[in-house]
């Protein structure tokens, strides 16, 4: 459960990030056997943070073994240049599993001191946590920042594997509803947008279950491909808002592609309408965002929420 933030972190620490002092006020650090260097506090009544030592109790992952800490994150150099902010990356805290046996002097033997509600900042070496924990050498400027990785942590909570399961897929079901819900309302701009051009065009076209425009142009013959077949086509595409042209076959040396039919291969509009043709079909393909590129948009010529219109040539299939 940890393992996906730490190999984004190994990423994020081959970039620095805007200076800031780090905390250097306060207690003396105290010292885990593998060499981390930490310093543990806790708000008082009054909301002030107070150091907390460390009891017998609390040594690291005692009791608290297979379960998840979630927990804010910053990471720094030994001369205070931040690296990375976990509550930049997404606003939730990071769930972090405990294991029986952390690599010593690593990231997650460090966290295992915090308890919820603990604050924290630890001083590693940084050749031992990309060893131990990244498995890749330091990166050069954290071995000339003197070898130190500074992590400010905040704990928020601690739960079990099958809470912090539960919590992940309600998370996850309500960003699929908002995206579901934000995707409803552009595929409604974007026919609007079609039927506008079917309009000022004075053109019919037909609609796949699925939501793509067509308009046969020229009627090919025999039946249409199946799933999975492989086909042949060229073709010429536009923005339909704009007219700008940001790919065709004409650049590709009149080649036709080929790709398998319904395999997700290409973008769902051209799954859908190819789907409608025979061979030696042409015909204009108008393809709502969420069918294409979506809020993403695609390089420079494809901006986001763009309906595409395609005019397309089945040559054949196999």
């Amino acid at each position: 459960m940890t393992r996906p933030f730490l190999l984004f972190l190994a990423v994020a620490l081959l970039v620095m990030g805007s200076p800031a002092m780090a905390q250097t006020s306060g207690p003396e650090y105290a010292r885990l056997p593998s060499g981390t260097e930490y310093r543990l506090f806790r708000k008082d009544a009054a909301g002030r943070y107070q150091p907390r030592a460390l009891a017998p109790s609390d040594a690291p992952y005692a009791s608290r073994v297979g379960q998840v800490l979630t927990v804010y994150m910053e990471f720094r150099t030994g001369r205070d240049s931040v690296l990375m902010n976990s509550r930049r990356m997404q606003p939730t805290p990071q769930p972090v599993q405990l294991s029986e046996k952390p690599a010593r002097g690593g990231i997650e033997e460090a966290l295992g001191l915090l308890l919820p509600g603990d604050s924290a900042v630890f001083r590693l070496q940084a050749d031992t946590v990309f060893a131990n924990t990244f498995h890749q050498a330091v990166p050069p400027f954290l071995r000339k920042s003197g070898n130190t990785l500074v992590v400010l942590a905040s704990a928020r909570e601690l739960l079990t594997v099958p809470e912090m399961m539960a919590r992940q897929e309600k998370l996850q079901a309500e960003m699929m509803k908002q995206e579901q819900a934000r995707s409803a309302g552009q595929m409604a701009k974007d026919v609007a947008q079609i039927q506008a051009y079917l309009k000022k065009n004075h053109a019919t076209a037909k609609k796949t279950a699925g939501g793509t425009y067509y308009i046969i142009k020229k009627l090919g013959t025999g039946l249409p491909p199946q799933k999975g077949q492989t086909v042949r086509v060229l073709y010429r595409g536009t923005v339909l808002a704009t007219g700008q042209e940001f790919d065709s076959s004409a650049k590709h040396g009149n080649e036709p592609i080929a790709f398998a039919l319904g395999q997700g291969q290409v973008i769902p509009g051209w799954d859908q309408g190819i789907a409608m043709l025979t061979k030696g079909s042409k015909a204009v393909l108008l393809i709502p965002s969420p069918l294409a590129y979506g809020s993403r948009g695609a390089g420079a010529d494809i901006p986001a929420n763009a309906v595409l219109r395609f005019e397309v040539e089945l040559v054949d299939f196999q």
